[in-house]
């Protein structure tokens, strides 16, 4: 018996209507995917931390998420894991046509045009509303202009893209009431995005190693601060950032 295999059949022990277990038996594709989401961000933290021990844990977390889909799916008549498996098999032979038919790729770029065309050909939608609501606002956003940007609507230069840029902030300040700078504020995140991607940076893994940087520091800062006996509810802001700026030159 294979892994997978293996795999397969305790999900479907688990999911046994008589003998399985009873949380699993309550889950549906809405309840798990939470689950889901979770899981590919600890494989990601795991990719990042360089610790190839639990990003093999992680993996195998992940893809018990997908054994988990589609014993619910299998069992609602839609579709098992080897269809899974043999669609996604039959996928990448179609968007790999360098590889596995008679088109040329003499680098990634023409690798990546290739495979949006590809990809365009199979989905019903192609336009900008074919890209996935799901996705996280920044990811998505740099998604949405990189489709704009394929037909031609895209700033000549960053530089440009940076002076749109600057415009939203002021408009930001302009703003009156707290809808108003709501709108203007996704405007400018928009803008910051586009800047971003012009510049050939991704604004969500950017902000992630900005989350990830300021837990470091933080934490780093509150260890000083014990260090002198003092807590940080005892501090104003100046003091705090006194402590910020140790932390920072170190």
């Amino acid at each position: 018996m294979s892994s997978i295999q293996k795999l397969i059949d305790v999900m479907a022990a688990l999911r046994n209507p008589k003998s399985g277990c009873p949380w699993d038996l309550e889950q549906t594709y809405q309840t798990i995917m939470p689950h889901t989401l979770e899981e590919a961000y600890e494989v990601a933290d795991a990719i990042e931390r360089e610790d190839m021990s639990d990003l093999k844990d992680e993996l195998g977390d992940l893809l018990f998420q997908v054994i988990y889909y589609a014993q619910i799916a299998s069992e609602d008549g839609y579709f098992t894991f080897e269809d899974i498996a043999k669609d996604s098999a039959q996928k990448m032979i179609s968007r790999h046509p360098h590889v596995f038919g008679d088109q040329n790729a003499k680098n990634a770029e023409d690798v990546n045009d290739i495979w949006d065309q590809q990809k365009d050909k199979e989905k019903k939608e192609s336009g900008i509303s074919s890209v996935t609501k799901g996705l996280p606002a920044l990811l998505r956003a740099h998604k949405i202009q990189k489709k704009a940007a394929k037909v031609g609507y895209e700033w000549p230069s960053s530089s440009l893209a940076f002076d749109k840029l600057k415009e939203e902030i002021q408009e930001f300040e302009e703003a009156s009431t707290l809808e108003h700078k709501e709108e203007e504020l996704g405007d400018l995140l928009f803008c910051i995005v586009n800047y971003a991607r012009m510049e050939g940076i991704n604004s969500e893994e950017a902000l992630r190693k900005a989350n990830d940087k300021f837990i470091k520091r933080f934490s780093q800062m509150e260890t000083l601060i014990k260090k002198d006996h003092k807590s940080m509810s005892d501090l104003n802001v100046d003091e705090m950032l006194d402590y910020w700026k140790i932390v920072k030159a170190a």
